[in-house]
């Protein structure tokens, strides 16, 4: 049976929001500090594009197939040594001395960080009661925003600036120590009565393949390459835009990414909550329908005349970090047996990855070589005009998870 008072909830949901930042300050350091590597290994923007890819696809055979043994092993196992895999490469990034090694450190971070997602979700999922799952799970995601994308670019750029881009890998890197540790000591295992079961056997290849009969399933995997275009084409790219084509410093440029990472934390940690009562679909609407905007507003021109007003737009239009928490998260595992949760987001997380973090760069990086950098930002508002288009097909599960079939999920609301 899961721990599910409310009391142990707090504390699991504080332990991995901070394992959660860690992870995202890890992995968008790269594209923050671009203006300070870049010059210096030679870089073209199609090799950035690049950088951001091979992490990605890395990342997302890794979380799959993780993912699934953590359904059938268990959760810290994979976890703990995942973090302390991932901290550690982001040190040895620091000290690479040309593009091909920086490349394939990146490969090995995106391994090492590929489990985290699936399996941090999936736990506070499974350990939360279902009247505060889509709060907690919000809450978890939302840290992506506070740390990855509020702080990362504000902290890496003035560390970067001060004493170099290499003791910004230093720095990116300690958090995710002290956050290992602190899911070994304090976070339970959750137990489900079915780990590694499904119909009384041992889970096998066939029943992984089952979790394809959900059409929400298929959808999610859409709606997750929208979002992940979404992300990393505005991230990878907009800093380069800030500082080559709007003429700003690259402490503006963090400055700016900030500030819509921000709002991003904030509209992320409020409204997946609001999903647990109102459901999934309307405030994915709103959501998607807001972030579309994000990138286009860093193509006006004059706004960078008045860099608090367009950070200022920039904070109230992200609402972000709350589109997975819903589209790769909450939707997924509760459109299919709780037997294959991490499976489902593995799945989700995989097509997402490919196709919004891995081909969407690299097809940016060469239509900013092409056309300007202006293309790739353009492309990132139709990545989340996909993801309000596939909520349209989407089923409702807020209030269906006791229907759902096999529920072996221990509730105590």
């Amino acid at each position: 049976m899961n721990d599910q008072s409310s009391g142990y909830q707090n504390r699991l949901v504080a332990i991995l929001f901070f394992a959660w930042g860690t992870v995202f300050l890890d992995r968008m350091s790269q594209f923050y500090l671009a203006p300070y590597f870049a010059p210096e290994f030679q870089l073209s923007h199609e090799q950035i594009g690049v950088l951001a890819s091979v992490l990605a696809i890395s990342w997302a055979v890794s979380t799959l197939v993780f993912g699934a043994w953590s359904d059938r092993i268990g959760r810290k196992k994979i976890l703990i040594p995942a973090i302390f895999a991932f901290s550690l490469l982001s040190w040895v990034t620091g000290v690479v001395r040309n593009y091909h090694e920086l490349l394939l450190v990146r490969a090995l971070m995106g391994i090492a960080e590929g489990p985290t997602w699936s399996i941090i979700t999936a736990l506070i999922e499974e350990s939360s009661s279902k009247s505060r799952r889509g709060r907690n799970i919000g809450i978890v995601v939302s840290a992506a925003a506070l740390v990855g994308l509020a702080a990362a670019p504000i902290l890496t750029t003035q560390v970067a600036a001060r004493f170099g881009w290499r003791w910004a890998f230093f720095v990116a890197g300690a958090p995710g120590l002290i956050s290992a540790i602190l899911i070994w000591l304090y976070v339970k295992e959750p137990q489900p009565e079915s780990r590694g079961e499904v119909h009384g056997h041992k889970i096998g290849f066939a029943d992984y393949l089952s979790i394809l009969k959900y059409r929400n399933m298929w959808l999610c995997c859409v709606g997750a390459a929208g979002f992940m275009g979404w992300l990393f084409l505005e991230n990878v790219f907009a800093p380069l835009y800030i500082t080559e084509v709007a003429h700003q410093s690259a402490t503006t440029a963090g400055l700016l990414l900030g500030a819509t990472g921000l709002g991003s934390f904030v509209l992320g940690f409020l409204l997946p909550g609001l999903s647990d009562k109102w459901g999934r679909k309307p405030v994915l609407f709103f959501m998607s329908a807001l972030c579309i905007f994000v990138p286009l507003e860093l193509l006006i021109g004059p706004l960078y005349a008045h860099p608090w007003i367009l950070a200022a737009i920039l904070f109230a239009t992200n609402a972000g970090q709350g589109v997975p928490a819903l589209i790769m998260v909450l939707v997924p595992t509760e459109s299919v047996p709780p037997q294959f949760a991490a499976t489902s987001i593995g799945l989700a997380t995989l097509i997402g990855e490919v196709f919004g973090a891995t081909v969407a760069p690299t097809v940016g990086g060469a239509m900013a070589q092409a056309h300007g950098l202006a293309a790739p930002l353009w492309m990132s508002a139709g990545g989340m005009a996909l993801v309000f288009i596939v909520t349209l097909f989407l089923r409702e599960t807020a209030h269906e998870t006791a229907a759902r079939p096999e529920v072996l999920r221990a509730t105590a609301d």
